[in-house]
């Protein structure tokens, strides 16, 4: 063979796939570069006495695989200018093989020609392991390319290069922009090759929980009838109805509108969200989150105007976070509990801000959170470094210390000192929450709640006499009140 450089296909991963003529120039006497040695006949090449070098380094070394696959095409080159030699890649050459289509489309500008020798793929054993006829209608799509290039519903799916946890994560949040979250998936790994071979069938919300994903693995997804595109009801509708909003011949009321001056709406919004939950009505809160996913999309619009960012950058954006924020689910990190989980994610984000070894802990902290919320951060913030009591029993003794100063400064009359030593029981009651496992925000929201609930009763029963509560003395107040706490007490009883 004259060819300068001669790129080869191993097969799907048995030996019994390697064509004869690929195995005559393995056994010649060119250098045998192999993109990776992680493949299932290597072992089996080396018993027989094969020597190589793999180019597995080049992904431990590249930012990304377009350059890692550049890299390599440009180190094959060099090497061939030197001498003949041989590139084997594992399947077929010219399926999902970017470093070889890098090679062909580079070699004759340096004057080197290229053969290809032809091989199995692993979509030929993966039709033969399901039973598919590709005449039926078939579309192949690369698992790393999804942005690029969108599946086809209509008709059956193989999805490629689904090799890790992390992929999966993100090809299964692709996938669900045009398929049904429970459209069924059948996981393949290692097709046709005997005892490794592994498939299952689960739904496509599930593919990122299977711990057996790797770089032998593909996916099939069977038609989806109905589906010719992209699934009901994405952001781009919303994102298309603000763009118009704000554009030309738009809203004038939103036109006008900035960053700050929308705050308070988003503040709003947030409030009747959480009132949603604390309700407990689920019709609700969807409405409330409907309300506050606008206010998301109407900043995200107005950054797009600025060519700041897109809706797209803000998904992308916290995508990517909790994918690296939760290496216990989709890394191989090992923890006991959640406060490891905890632990782990405060790393991980010191890690990602940059904060300098001088940093304070308490750096980050935002300061436009409500006064318990802050002081609750606060205190978990410290807790991390050992500067917290061992359980809720020294914060109570504390509480019970600054109630004393309090009555302390109330003697003095000073106002000043009063409001500090307030503040310091305030402080000391929130630990005293959270160490007790208790949110001190809602805890006083429920009170709120509770008191609002009760005073209402009062209300009631000084209009059913024809009077306003201020024309009651105290004690007939109190014994409302207390008519109110008993019958909650009893409702809660029958529920």
């Amino acid at each position: 063979m004259k060819a300068d450089i001669i790129i080869a296909g191993l097969g799907p991963g048995h030996p019994g796939h390697i064509p004869l003529n690929v195995w005559e120039v393995l056994q010649g006497d060119r250098p045998l570069f192999l993109r990776t040695a992680r493949h299932p006949v290597v072992p089996w090449l080396k018993e027989r006495g094969i020597t190589f070098e793999s180019f597995d380094h080049f992904y431990e070394e590249g930012p990304d695989f377009q350059e890692i696959y550049r890299r390599m095409a440009l180190t094959l080159m060099d090497a061939a200018l030197q001498e003949p030699l041989v590139f084997a890649v594992p399947g077929h050459p010219l399926v999902a093989e970017e470093a070889v289509a890098l090679v062909l489309a580079r070699a004759p500008e340096r004057g080197l020609e290229v053969q290809v020798l032809p091989a199995m793929s692993f979509l030929d054993v993966l039709c033969a392991a399901l039973g598919l006829d590709p005449a039926a209608g078939l579309y192949m799509v690369d698992g790393l390319r999804l942005a690029e290039q969108e599946p086809v519903p209509a008709v059956g799916n193989v999805i490629c290069q689904v090799y890790s946890r992390l992929v999966a994560s993100d090809v299964k949040l692709s996938l669900m922009q045009f398929y049904p979250e429970d459209h069924p998936v059948m996981v393949v790994r290692a097709a046709g090759v005997p005892g490794q071979e592994r498939i299952e069938k689960h739904p496509l919300y599930g593919l990122d929980r299977l711990d057996w994903v790797d770089h032998l693995t593909s996916l099939y997804l069977p038609p989806c009838p109905g589906r010719t595109g992209r699934c009901s009801y994405p952001l781009d509708a919303l994102v298309e109805v603000l763009a118009t909003l704000r554009g030309e011949g738009g809203c004038p009321w939103d036109r006008e509108q900035t960053h700050r001056s929308l705050r308070p709406y988003l503040l709003e919004e947030t409030y009747e969200v959480l009132e949603a939950i604390d309700q407990e009505d689920a019709y609700k809160l969807c409405e409330e989150l409907g309300d506050l996913l606008l206010q998301i999309v109407f900043h995200a619009q107005l950054a797009r105007e600025k060519a700041s960012f897109t809706i797209n950058d803000v998904i992308q954006g916290i995508t990517e976070k909790m994918l690296r924020r939760h290496p216990h689910v989709f890394g191989d990190v090992r923890v006991k509990d959640s406060s490891e989980v905890v632990a782990n994610w405060e790393r991980i984000k010191a890690r990602e801000k940059g904060h300098p070894a001088a940093g304070s802990i308490l750096d980050g902290i935002p300061g436009h959170l409500p006064a318990l919320m802050r002081a609750g951060a606060v205190q978990s913030r410290v807790a991390q470094v050992g500067f917290d009591w061992p359980d809720y029993r020294g914060a109570l003794e504390k509480v019970g210390e600054e109630l004393d100063e309090v009555r302390r400064a109330l003697s003095t009359g000073s106002r000043k000192a009063v409001e500090r030593e307030v503040g310091d029981l305030l402080f000391a009651t929130v630990n005293l929450a959270r160490l007790a496992g208790v949110e001190a925000e809602v805890a006083l929201t429920d009170t709120i709640n509770r008191f609002r609930r009760r005073f209402a009763y009062i209300e009631k029963r000084a209009q059913e006499r024809g009077r306003d509560p201020a024309g009651f003395p105290l004690e007939q107040l109190d014994a409302w009140w207390e008519e109110a706490k008993k019958a909650e007490s009893q409702e809660k009883k029958e529920e």
